[in-house]
């Protein structure tokens, strides 16, 4: 698997796989209705930001994460992430590998830690990665997610030092 750099020419690709996955409504606070200009202005990054891909050697894209500033201003030392895995794909250790690439790309360009604001607490593959990827929860939203299937749950708002 390789992580570079998400060009205009893989939005379609991304594109197959984010717009299921906000649809369903399980794991981001997008709308479920999120057009697709709209999700493109919100995934595909400007810098300081920036989106990669994990393509495996065919060049089949399997997942995305966009980096950003979490804040501005003398809080935007703090970095924050997001990821989408195209579920085909899942299970290959791809958001793994996505997750070390954000943590490498926020030291490398000297932010001091990364928050993600919003991580559904019925989400627990993605809660067990970020733990194991030494992020810790450090408060949780009660009720801040309604959830298609669960209804209301947590919001945990997770951390990691770097």
């Amino acid at each position: 698997m390789t992580i570079r750099e998400a060009t205009p020419a893989d939005w379609p690709a991304v594109w197959a796989f984010l717009q299921p996955i906000m649809e369903a409504g399980e794991t981001y606070t997008w709308p479920r209705d999120v057009g697709e200009e709209q999700a493109r202005g919100m995934w595909m990054l400007d810098a300081p930001g920036r989106t990669v891909v994990a393509v495996d050697a065919d060049g089949t894209v399997l997942g995305s994460a966009k980096m950003n500033p979490n804040h501005m201003g003398p809080a935007a030392h703090i970095a924050s992430a997001s990821f989408a895995v195209a579920p085909a794909h899942s299970g290959r250790g791809t958001g793994r590998a996505l997750g070390e690439h954000v943590l490498a790309w926020a030291r490398a360009e000297g932010y001091r830690a990364m928050q993600f604001n919003a991580v559904v607490e019925t989400n627990t593959r993605a809660v067990a990665l970020w733990r194991s990827l030494g992020f810790e929860v450090i408060g949780t939203l009660p009720e801040g997610f309604l959830h298609p299937e669960h209804g209301y749950v947590g919001l945990h708002i997770m951390h990691r030092r770097l």
